[in-house]
């Protein structure tokens, strides 16, 4: 699972890819280095002004422990502005609840409580830990929001320390998701053990996403994107009427795409391996990790899911991770709007039947 929802580096990214049309009109793209963050640079005024053409303005600010860029498309410049300002006001909004670095939100102050007293938390704090209660069903216990001891054991980026057997196994009753207790009558969680920890890292981005456009919206924006490091979030279209391309990180090949896919009022997610890792003895070990076995998933290489919304799309790329290619992808063919490329162990590339004809592998690449 992701570390916490303002933890740094983030997982694995998508590069956003602007076609010559948006050139033309003033944009290039920029990746700032092995982070992943997608950065739109303007060269000139932001989406000119061809007499009465939308308006595309771009802007990035750093909120949830990532920099996180916002488009927004809307009849004239000012309308543009308040769209996305109004898109980086609702992410940290959602940041002063949801951050586990933040000593007094809503989900410190569930973990402080720990085997101690219920807390009352806001309706969307409750949303959120409710829908990763149910993709952690969804998926087999592939998603787990309780797995941030056996992350911390683990520390990938820090100590790179293999944590032993027994560390482990005390870590394991932490992350029993039968000890959080939600009351969604009376607005509290309770997690009933000491010492356990809720991170909604690996959902609350998507969800954050989801609601600075429902923000952008009313605040008049007609299309847009908002990029939350590797969980992105459309809609409508480009002022030209085109829609957004994307393209999927290889992840073997650093700075290599794999895949090209174009979204119109969709979501992508990334989970990989490949961006919070150390090797010993020739064997990776990452901080993607089976909730069952509190070791590093084996099965998959990355995993990009394309969905409607990205609290679907962030919270499924993780579990499938684990869950490896045969049942992660039987399992997204089953799931209405809700597409997938998987890289396995081995490097084989898998495409759900609903992103076929829409994916592009890149020349070239195996």
């Amino acid at each position: 699972m992701k570390l916490s929802i303002n933890s740094h580096p983030l997982r694995a990214f998508l590069f956003m890819f602007v076609n010559d049309a948006v050139l033309r009109r003033g944009f290039a793209l920029a990746i700032r280095g092995s982070l992943g963050l997608l950065l739109l640079l303007g060269l000139g005024c932001a989406g000119g002004n061809l007499g009465t053409s939308p308006i595309l303005v771009k802007r990035t600010q750093m909120h949830m422990g990532t920099w996180v860029s916002i488009t927004a498309v809307a009849p004239d410049r000012e309308a543009a502005q308040y769209a996305a300002s109004a898109g980086f006001q609702e992410i940290h909004r959602l940041e002063e609840l949801l951050s586990t670095w933040i000593k007094d939100s809503e989900l410190s102050r569930v973990n402080g409580a720990a085997g101690k007293e219920a807390v009352s938390v806001s309706p969307d704090t409750m949303k959120v830990l409710q829908a990763s209660v149910a993709m952690a069903r969804l998926t087999g216990g592939g998603f787990n929001i309780l797995v941030g001891p056996a992350v911390e054991a683990w520390s990938v980026l820090d100590r790179q320390q293999i944590p032993s057997e027994s560390e482990l196994e005390n870590i394991r009753p932490l992350t029993n998701l039968n000890a959080l207790q939600l009351s969604q009558a009376q607005g509290t969680v309770y997690l009933a053990k000491p010492g356990m920890r809720v991170d909604v890292g690996g959902i609350g981005k998507g969800f954050a996403a989801d609601m600075a456009v429902e923000a952008m919206q009313k605040a008049g924006a007609t299309a847009g994107v908002v990029a939350l490091s590797g969980d992105i979030r459309t809609f409508g279209q480009m002022p030209d009427g085109t829609t957004f391309p994307f393209g999927i990180r290889h992840p073997r090949r650093e700075g290599t795409v794999l895949a090209f896919v174009d979204l119109q009022n969709e979501a992508i997610s990334t989970a990989g391996d490949y961006e919070r890792y150390f090797e010993r003895d020739g064997v990776r070990y990452h901080h993607v990790l089976d909730p069952v076995t509190l070791q590093p998933a084996r099965d998959c290489q990355s995993v990009t899911i394309v969905a409607k919304d990205g609290l679907t799309a962030d919270g499924l790329d993780t579990g499938i991770f684990v869950m490896g290619p045969e049942r992660g992808l039987a399992l997204v063919e089953s799931l209405p709007g809700v597409g997938a490329v998987i890289v396995d162990r081995d490097g084989k590339v898998w495409v759900s039947s609903s992103l076929k004809g829409r994916v592009r592998i890149k020349d070239g690449v195996d």
